[in-house]
């Protein structure tokens, strides 16, 4: 007998949409783009022929419609992999769950999703307005450590030396993008690593009237690596979704637009400009 997920586990609406997203199967596409910022979801969506369903839903904002002769989706997340992890949780079921019988689908589908974010670099050689293309990803955050999953090989030699180098008091986790999209963008973007961090000051090495605790860590996040493996850029997702997209069987891929160089302590003058000019790539391209 297939096993059979709770009311509880599998919380639906009473249109049968899944809880958070209100969404239902045939209101996503199989590909998928992926923002943090609600606004930026018509900043997407602005570009395609027509637009066949919106659903506002907290920070949940969800546009599928036509580009070119592709149906896709986008839609934003929110800030941090907490939000990231009610997506991708809900995204796989609309596709993998029998929503009707509450069983897993025999046959699994796999999604196609692009996250398009903002980031700041720790490269001094990264100029500002330049698209990044994450291959390996650190979190900082303890999320993925309440699932069941074993590092072995290079991302465990990673996360062990992060932990040792960094100095935090606990193992951060580190997953790799999708390769067949990976090369879909490899020569419009910087090849890099980024660490996903679980906010956006201190974890980051802002410090305003609040003293932080590791006033180092830029510099020592610059100075690490494990074999060619070079940390280039921090934001707040991108681990979250190499995690689910691993664990899942999901083809996902991180693509950062670099508004600030924080060694240099620049910031991007317009922007709009940095982000729109990636979103047109990934439609191109998806």
């Amino acid at each position: 007998m297939p096993h059979t997920f709770s009311e509880t586990d599998l919380i639906l609406n009473p249109d049968g949409s899944v809880y958070h997203l209100s969404l239902r199967p045939k209101d996503v596409s199989d590909k998928i783009i992926v923002v943090g910022d609600p606004g930026r979801v018509h900043r997407v969506s602005r570009h395609f022929d027509s637009i066949e369903f919106e659903m506002n839903k907290r920070e949940f904002i969800t546009h599928t419609g036509d580009y070119k002769g592709k149906r896709l989706t986008v839609i934003s997340s929110g800030m941090g992999t907490d939000n990231v992890e009610i997506l991708m949780q809900e995204l796989d079921a609309l596709f993998n769950i029998d929503l009707v019988h509450r069983e897993p689908k025999p046959r699994k589908k796999k999604l196609q999703i692009i996250r398009i974010g903002t980031s700041g670099t720790i490269r001094d050689e990264i100029k500002v307005g330049s698209h990044l293309a994450t291959e390996y990803a650190i979190g900082m955050d303890p999320l993925i450590h309440f699932y069941d999953f074993k590092h072995k090989g290079k991302e465990r030699r990673i996360v062990e030396k992060f932990q040792e180098e960094i100095g935090i008091p606990y193992l951060p986790y580190c997953f790799k993008g999708s390769t067949s999209l990976f090369e879909k963008f490899k020569d419009c973007t910087i090849a890099g690593n980024t660490v996903t961090c679980p906010g956006f000051y201190a974890p980051q090495g802002r410090e305003l009237r609040v003293p932080i605790r590791f006033k180092e860590i830029i510099e020592k996040m610059q100075y690490f690596h494990e074999e060619d493996v070079w940390l280039t850029n921090l934001e707040m997702e991108t681990a979250g979704y190499y995690a689910f997209g691993k664990l899942m069987g999901h083809e996902m891929l991180s693509l950062n637009a670099i508004m600030a160089n924080r060694v240099k302590s620049h910031f991007a003058k317009d922007p709009n400009k940095v982000i729109d000019s990636l979103i047109l790539k990934v439609l191109e391209r998806i």
